[in-house]
């Protein structure tokens, strides 16, 4: 079961596309300033199947891909691989905000359940802490210039983070 903040079916913001949107609930980050507060917790939130969100996902003929955000996903690393695996086979793209680094997560897909099977089923992730003194309106899809768009597979085969262009 995945304990979510949110889903927002159709949007146009949360990367290129249109995109269905799904807002894990719970945060290890704490961020000051960050755009979802309220999904820092994790208690609250609801229980919804991944068998479920695909379901969802899946009818929508219209949309372009799958995007992540929170809350922290890799904090339902396995939850989310499954959900990211379904959308992948029908063709569609993933993209995962995390306030981890790529480096972190490759460094914590040792020992942390799910991480390595969600990575590789990412096609962009944007990382790092949104940092308040970093902040920018005119970023896209970033709320901080600290924070990196990577190109996953790309990276996954040449062992370091390559950047992609937004």
């Amino acid at each position: 079961m995945l304990r979510l903040f949110g889903v927002v079916s159709e949007s146009i913001t949360d990367g290129p596309g249109l995109r269905y949107a799904i807002f894990t609930q719970g945060c290890p980050h704490y961020c000051p300033g960050c755009h979802n507060p309220e999904s820092h917790s994790f208690t609250e939130g609801y229980l919804v199947s991944e068998e479920k969100v695909i379901e969802d996902i899946f009818r929508n003929p219209l949309l372009d891909g799958v995007t992540f955000s929170g809350g922290e996903p890799f904090m339902q690393a396995e939850e989310l691989s499954a959900v990211a695996s379904a959308v992948k086979e029908k063709g569609l793209s993933v993209i995962c905000f995390s306030g981890y680094t790529y480096e972190e997560l490759i460094e914590l897909s040792g020992d942390r359940k799910g991480y390595a099977e969600l990575l590789g089923n990412i096609d962009i992730l944007i990382d790092g802490r949104f940092e308040i003194d970093k902040k920018s309106m005119n970023l896209r899809f970033r709320g901080s210039w600290n924070q990196r768009a990577i190109d996953v597979p790309a990276s996954l085969k040449k062992g370091e983070a390559v950047l992609y262009p937004l």
